[in-house]
């Protein structure tokens, strides 16, 4: 239940934090793009079909802290070389065709219950910014922050110069709070993941979202909310002003995509 209580100190304000990939979305906002990078010569054929297993061995168990960081490193070599251009080309001409249906309509509710309580909406994701942004958008959110990767010459460096994951979320969730006055004892966050314990941990009131099976342990130590998403909706639907200059900023996300699953699929190769 949302909080609408006012604050014995007011006029302190309450936010809503979002994961993005499987608490607001149905599917990894990355990985999804692997085909329309093939079809652009970034990647082969094997790639593309390592990071479809990868992914869907990552549904069904989840990918723990080691993991993710070894995802984060190959990710930023994958990508180094890339042209900024090219990627966001391929996401204008693709990213309905990718995305829908992609948001999950309780999610959608559940921002917009938020924004009536006239609380702020953020969306937390390890994704790239250039992809978490439009989505935030059309969601109505009023920030959104993502994984940063660094540019020179047009080309994607190799590096991150911001992974927002794990603490590196607690980052953000705190420094927003500094910027626009939120008081986290009041804040709300939803995430499916147990590596988002840290940013659940900051706030107030915190759920979990379908929770990997970590996370629903935690959750029913601590006494939290879980909720069931499950009906996803058309993204088109939830855009109707887009335009192409909006679509054209959703640059990087197919930056992580097969790099994570190929990574992913590593992974899940050694530990069996």
């Amino acid at each position: 239940m949302i909080d609408t209580s006012p604050a014995a100190d007011a006029p302190k304000r309450i936010a809503a934090f979002f994961d993005l990939d499987k608490t607001v979305i149905a599917k990894s906002s990355t990985l999804a793009f692997s085909r329309p990078l093939f079809d652009g010569g970034l990647i082969n054929r094997r790639a593309v079909l390592k990071g479809s297993y990868a992914q869907f061995l990552y549904l069904l168990s989840g990918a723990d802290h080691d993991q993710m960081e070894r995802m984060r490193k190959h990710i930023a070599a994958m990508c180094e070389g890339w042209e900024v251009a090219q990627i966001k080309t391929i996401v204008q001409e693709t990213l309905h065709d990718i995305v829908d249906p992609l948001v999950f309509a309780e999610a959608a509710d559940l921002i917009a219950d938020h924004i009536a309580c006239g609380h702020d909406v953020v969306v937390v994701s390890a994704s790239g910014e250039e992809i978490v942004t439009p989505i935030a958008q059309a969601l109505g959110a009023t920030h959104s922050v993502g994984t940063r990767m660094a540019v020179r010459d047009g080309r994607y460096t190799g590096d991150i110069e911001f992974y927002c994951y794990g603490d590196g979320k607690v980052t953000a969730v705190n420094e927003l709070a500094a910027a626009h006055g939120y008081d986290l004892t009041r804040c709300h966050a939803y995430s499916d993941s147990a590596t988002d314990l840290p940013m659940l941990q900051a706030v107030g009131h915190p759920t979990a979202v379908n929770p990997d099976r970590p996370l629903r342990r935690e959750a029913a130590a601590q006494g939290w909310p879980v909720l069931t998403f499950s009906d996803p909706v058309s993204l088109r639907a939830r855009m109707p002003s887009t335009t192409r200059t909006t679509v054209a900023a959703s640059a990087a996300a197919g930056l992580s995509a097969v790099a994570a699953g190929a990574l992913a699929y590593g992974l899940m190769r050694r530990r069996r």
